[in-house]
């Protein structure tokens, strides 16, 4: 239902924007497939929100539907581990979200070449220890408790490591 109601969110935008062109995306293979009506809709919850699509893709000259599954979908993931970290007062406007895309990692033009002579990225370490819990080989006690209290600020999706910081976010 969730997905129904965002994508219905998101079509009302379109709508007021006065877009007449849409490319819908969505990784729910289940909604996409229904909205595209090589599915039935057969849940009771979820004929009304069909029903209710249907009649604002009216406003549309031309709209299609394309399943992309999450792996293949960065900003998808992205945008949902942001969503889940950000707590927002409901009674505020939202401020967008800027977003970039580079070629390389970000962390690539942060970082000299003499840093890395390991071939390991700055954050490497931290990386491991959140996902595995696995300290260096050479770690000593001391740095242990500097990487466990490093890794406390970090929060893992998948292969991808967010650091959390009061007010924004960032990814390596």
């Amino acid at each position: 239902m969730a997905e129904y109601e965002t994508c219905i969110t998101g079509i009302r935008t379109a709508i007021e924007c006065k877009i007449k062109v849409l490319e819908v995306y969505g990784d729910s293979a289940l909604m996409i497939y229904q909205l595209k009506g090589e599915w039935e809709t057969s849940d009771p919850k979820l004929i009304n929100y069909r029903k209710l699509f249907l009649e604002l893709i009216e406003e549309f000259d031309d709209i299609t539907f394309r399943y992309l599954s999450r792996d293949k979908n960065q900003i998808a993931v992205a945008l949902a581990t942001l969503a889940s970290i950000i707590r927002v007062n409901k009674q505020e406007d939202m401020k967008p979200i800027q977003m970039s895309i580079y070629e390389a990692p970000a962390h690539y033009y942060n970082i000299d070449e003499e840093e890395e002579k390991d071939n390991h990225p700055w954050y490497h370490n931290i990386f491991r220890y959140v996902r595995n819990r696995k300290y260096p080989d050479q770690a000593t006690e001391n740095d242990k408790r500097i990487l466990r209290r490093l890794a406390s600020d970090y929060v893992l999706d998948e292969e991808i490591l967010y650091k959390k910081k009061k007010g924004r976010i960032r990814c390596y």
